[in-house]
């Protein structure tokens, strides 16, 4: 773990010095994701340009619904989306900022102050704190206390992903939310991939199989992670292409929610109700589900759970009598984002990738 992590903070904190440097489009697939609002388009728009030059994201990890919320990004490098959310959480909410890299966290924590006065706060709402994701207790992040947690393309920078979805669970409240972007790949990659020093700050090396996550996230006790958006990540640079081969990467942003042991998962016809300023004719909650106002729909019994309990149980109107219902059903959201590719790849194996020659 040490060597990756040194390899990571030498690659973000001396190697790059901005996202024009890396060598894929990852962070150029952030902004063709959730920036469909004008609350969302101003927050980001408002934060610093040294900030934004520094932003090494491949999605934008702003849900619905954040006001007031205690929110934790994970692996919050400079600050573009802590900033960016501390202005739509309001003055009530909080933010807290994760990350390993010195020069990463020197920066965020400079313009701490330019965001509280630019947002017009008399005090500062966020906070930024050197710590590892895989170990947030050492960042003294406390148990069941926070409404949503965040991680833009970095989980895949992690060699321990199975404790970063653990800690994640455990930060969380009941009903709360994991909402991240991250790289990933339809296969595990092959181990002369992962052990490709080079590979490892693009985020290639460390790419984590979506198959993975479904187990990580049913093992800690989260539910089925639900795609919300999924592009192929394109690597223009010769040498990392010839490294890869023919594997294929593709951006996808999921969210998982942690339930109440306790809550009940029977199906129910959920009714959105159109009480969210900016969403009052509708409300995307996947990549599959948009949810109309006043229209009545058959949810399965994780999805029912998931509005019963989480913040949105304030924006739908549930009925748990299904039965007879006229309602439309709601649409299966696959797990795989791979089904959101317009063609179809498949990563081969080790031996017969050009990068394993």
């Amino acid at each position: 773990m040490d060597s990756v992590h040194d390899n990571v903070k030498e690659f973000y904190g001396k190697t790059i010095h901005s996202h024009s440097e890396l060598k894929t489009d990852v962070c150029e697939l952030g902004a063709l994701t959730n920036m469909d609002k004008l609350s969302v388009r101003q927050a980001v728009g408002a934060v610093h340009q040294d900030i934004q030059d520094k932003y090494f994201g491949c999605g934008l990890c702003i849900p619905s619904m954040v006001e007031g919320a205690k929110v934790v990004d994970l692996g919050s490098g400079s600050g573009r989306d802590c900033f960016a959310i501390s202005k739509l959480v309001g003055p009530e909410g909080y933010v807290l900022g994760i990350d390993m890299t010195d020069e990463q966290l020197e920066i965020a924590q400079k313009y701490v102050s330019y965001h509280t006065e630019k947002f017009g706060y008399q005090k500062p709402n966020v906070e930024f704190r050197k710590g590892y994701i895989e170990n947030l207790r050492d960042a003294n992040v406390e148990d069941s206390k926070y409404d949503i947690l965040i991680s833009n393309c970095v989980i895949n920078l992690s060699p321990d992903k199975p404790a970063v979805i653990k800690e994640a669970h455990r930060v969380l409240k009941d009903g709360g939310e994991f909402y991240f972007s991250d790289m990933y790949v339809n296969n595990p990659l092959p181990q002369c991939i992962r052990e490709r020093r080079e590979l490892w700050g693009e985020g290639l090396a460390g790419a984590l199989c979506w198959r993975d996550l479904v187990q990580y996230a049913e093992e800690y006790g989260f539910t089925k992670p639900r795609v919300v958006s999924s592009k192929r990540i394109s690597v223009e640079d010769k040498k990392l292409a010839e490294a890869i081969g023919d594997i294929t990467y593709t951006a996808v942003t999921y969210r998982l929610f942690k339930m109440p042991k306790d809550a009940p998962r029977s199906p129910a016809v959920a009714t959105y109700l159109g009480n969210l300023s900016e969403y009052e004719k509708e409300l995307r909650f996947d990549r599959e589900n948009n949810f109309k106002t006043d229209t009545p729909v058959k949810v399965d019994g994780e999805l029912a759970a998931i509005l019963r309990t989480s913040r949105y149980s304030k924006l739908f109107k549930i009925d748990g009598n299904v039965e007879g219902s006229t309602a439309k059903e709601a649409k299966k959201c696959p797990v795989d984002p791979y089904q959101y590719i317009s063609d179809i790849f498949k990563m081969k194996s080790c031996k017969s990738s050009s990068g394993c020659s």
